[in-house]
């Protein structure tokens, strides 16, 4: 269980740092595969920025939580 959790953290943190990145206007990275009517992110955005921070918040809980060691 705490290796799923590592793993999903790791993710976690990787796709919400990107998110914020580009949610602030820092990074920008054009779409790679769209399904329907793609438009790229046009400047920085508070929502991606939030979200990105939310997701990559939780990423480091579940990293914190699957590094923590048992109580004896």
């Amino acid at each position: 269980m705490r290796a799923i959790a590592l793993i999903c953290g790791v993710i976690g943190v990787s796709l919400g740092g990107l998110w914020l990145l580009q949610g602030l206007g820092l990074v920008h990275v054009r779409p790679i595969l769209c399904f329907a009517d793609c438009v790229p992110l046009q400047g920085p955005s508070r929502a991606w920025a939030a979200a990105g921070f939310v997701f990559a918040t939780l990423g480091i809980l579940a990293i914190r939580y699957s590094l923590r060691r048992r109580a004896a």
